[in-house]
């Protein structure tokens, strides 16, 4: 065997022996990477237990107590807490489509995303919109974009869009009664397409209740 031949065994072997000795390190980032995209699939049951969530509700700039919140609720996660979460993840954009909105908590929360820069946009039902405790007037009032419907039926969706990623949505009416009191579900998950089909329901729904389109004082026939 010439020399030449023999170096390109040895190139060979030299090679060989580096591909086993990565290889190990190569699997394990592979099923690592398979890990990280698994769509998150999470189901919340309410009623939520009761536990303080003023960490999670700090404006920004706003930094914790060093010695802790004073009030007197359980400190721990919960299903309001970990829909909080689920929300305050948002950094770009988040789309509501909301029948009925009177949860302070999550009201905070979605101030506090518009006070971060985040795009915020909700619709809601008109009836609802309007009762004592709602949190669709503070909303507005913060510079939060509202549209509303103006028909006989109800705009009875609950689901929200964050980041046009992640769909949350379930029979849960963001409101303190059924936080704390209804058997209710919540589901939050990733699943591209389901997400798609949230996010074209939303903008249909947005351009359709655009308050251009609105007709309070419809024209009277011509005879």
């Amino acid at each position: 065997m010439g020399p030449v031949r023999w170096q390109v065994v040895a190139v060979a072997a030299v090679g060989l022996a580096l591909t086993l000795e990565v290889l190990p390190s190569v699997l394990r980032w592979l099923r690592a990477g398979r890990r990280r995209r698994r769509p998150r699939r999470q189901v919340l049951f309410f009623p939520s237990q009761v536990t303080c969530t003023e960490a999670l509700l700090q404006a920004p700039g706003v930094a914790p107590s060093g010695s802790g919140c004073p009030c007197s609720l359980p400190h721990g996660e919960s299903s309001l807490s970990q829909l909080l979460r689920a929300l305050l993840a948002a950094r770009a954009s988040l789309e509501l489509c909301l029948f009925a909105f009177s949860s302070p908590q999550l009201g905070r929360a979605v101030e506090l995303l518009h006070q971060r820069g985040v795009r915020v946009r909700v619709i809601t039902d008109c009836d609802y919109m309007a009762l004592n405790g709602s949190q669709i007037g503070l909303l507005r009032k913060a510079g939060i974009q509202v549209r509303h419907d103006q028909d006989l039926g109800y705009m009875h969706h609950k689901f929200a869009v964050v980041d046009k990623k992640v769909l949350i949505t379930g029979s849960l009416n963001w409101t303190t009664q059924a936080i704390q009191n209804n058997r209710e579900n919540v589901l939050i998950t990733e699943d591209e397409e389901y997400v798609r089909l949230f996010l074209e329901e939303f903008e249909r729904i947005w351009e359709e209740f655009d308050p251009t389109k609105y007709s309070f004082f419809p024209q009277k026939r011509r005879h």
